[in-house]
């Protein structure tokens, strides 16, 4: 009895092998890559399999497809793949970027704010702790992002904020995860010392106050992720 992989197996295998070639430079930015038939027979797929393949880098923006004149290599860097990989690591790898993310946006934040930045992180911790028993857990995890992004704005660094954002989806997961796994959580007060921080103008007491906002789950996810050693008996 013959076994088939399934279709979309066969595109995603196609697709991971294209991604592989471009990375290795076989095809230069502006080049026409090869056709369906020569694609097909060197990935010994199907014409179709490599027609949604093509679609699919397509749309990542890897390749161009021309009409009447072939698809040509677009770009050799992929938008979506630091993204993807991201997605992989583990919770742990998650906390420790974040932390380092907010502890240069405290430190920022401590020397550029001003008193509207500070006015705006205190109503958005008081929305996210004040009505969190009404607000339900997906309300929570929003309201306490948003605090979050309120601080990097408050850095005034367009570059870390727009990193912060493309980040933001592994934060909101991190975030849930905190409030789903058996894991200290950041409290009220650990918030409220990073603004009385910011506010005071003290960049090293920013950075403690989210240090040690952080290093409770930090702390408790390096215990899961590390073997522990077992001792011979005496």
């Amino acid at each position: 009895m013959s076994h088939y992989a399934p279709r979309s197996s066969l595109v995603d295998t196609a697709v991971n092998i294209m991604r592989e070639q471009i990375a290795a430079g076989r095809w230069t930015v502006g080049e026409r890559i090869p056709t369906e038939p020569m694609l097909a027979e060197m990935l010994q797929v199907s014409r179709g399999t490599v027609r949604e393949a093509v679609k699919i880098l397509a749309f990542s923006g890897l390749l161009e497809v021309r009409q009447g004149a072939g698809t040509y290599l677009r770009a050799v860097v992929d938008a979506d793949d630091p993204l993807r990989r991201l997605k992989r690591a583990s919770l742990r790898d998650h906390f420790e970027v974040r932390c380092s993310l907010e502890v240069e946006a405290a430190r920022l934040a401590a020397r550029r704010c001003n008193d509207e930045d500070v006015a705006a992180l205190h109503r958005l911790l008081d929305a996210c702790w004040g009505k969190r028993s009404e607000a339900g857990e997906a309300a929570f995890v929003q309201r306490d992002l948003a605090f979050h992004q309120a601080l990097l704005a408050a850095a005034r660094n367009p570059a870390l904020e727009e990193l912060y954002r493309w980040f933001s989806a592994a934060v909101r997961e991190t975030i849930a995860s905190t409030r789903e796994a058996d894991l200290p959580e950041p409290d009220e007060a650990a918030h409220r010392a990073i603004i009385d921080a910011i506010a005071a103008r003290d960049c090293d007491r920013a950075e403690k106050a989210v240090r040690d906002c952080m290093a409770p789950v930090l702390v408790e996810l390096e215990k899961l992720l590390t073997p522990q050693v077992l001792k011979e008996p005496v």
